[in-house]
C-alpha cells in the first residue's frame, strides 16, 4: 500500500491505496470525481486529461503514487462559480454531442493555451489540430471543438 496525499482541485486529499492505483482510478473510485472519463486504457483517446502541477497528462496510465505532493485539477475543479472559458466556449459553439471526450477535450484546452500564451506563440487552427491529435472524438469531426479552443484562447 501506498500512502499518498496532494491537492485536488484546490483541497489537500490524503489516502492510503495499493501500490498499481492509476490515477484515474484514484480520482472517480477513491474521490468520486467521475469527469475523469475512462476510454481506452492505453492512453490514446484523452478521455482521461487532468492537470498534475499546471500541465495535462492523461492519468489512465500514470500512477496515483507518482503524483504524491502534487496539485491535481480535474474538470470538476476548473471553474471557480462560472463556467471556465474554454466549457463556456465549449457550450457556445457545440463543441461535444455525446460528451464521453469532452472533459479531456476541454482540459487539453486549457493546457494549450496556456502553453501557446506562455511561450508568445500564436494558437493557429492547424496547431490546435495537431495538438489534439492525443484526443479522439467519434461523434463531432473536430470543427466545433477547434472553434471552442479558439473562442477560449480569445478569452483566457
Amino acid at each position: 500500500m501506498a500512502e499518498i496525499s496532494m491537492t485536488v482541485n484546490g483541497k489537500a486529499v490524503k489516502r492510503s491505496v495499493p501500490d498499481n492505483t492509476l490515477l484515474s482510478e484514484f480520482l472517480r473510485e477513491h474521490l468520486r470525481l467521475t469527469g475523469t472519463h475512462i476510454g481506452c486504457d492505453t492512453s490514446q483517446c484523452g478521455a482521461c486529461v487532468v492537470h498534475v502541477d499546471g500541465k495535462a497528462v492523461k492519468s489512465c496510465t500514470m500512477l496515483a503514487a507518482a503524483v504524491d505532493g502534487s496539485a491535481v485539477t480535474t474538470i470538476e475543479g476548473l471553474a471557480n462559480g462560472d463556467l471556465h472559458p474554454m466549457q463556456k466556449a465549449f457550450n457556445d459553439n457545440h463543441g461535444l454531442q455525446c460528451g464521453f471526450c469532452t472533459p479531456g477535450m476541454i482540459m487539453s484546452g486549457v493546457d494549450m493555451v496556456n502553453r501557446y500564451k506562455a511561450e508568445g506563440r500564436e494558437l493557429t487552427e492547424a496547431a490546435i489540430r495537431h495538438e489534439l491529435e492525443g484526443n479522439i472524438c467519434r461523434c463531432t469531426g473536430y470543427h466545433n471543438i477547434v472553434k471552442s479552443i479558439q473562442q477560449a484562447a480569445g478569452e483566457m
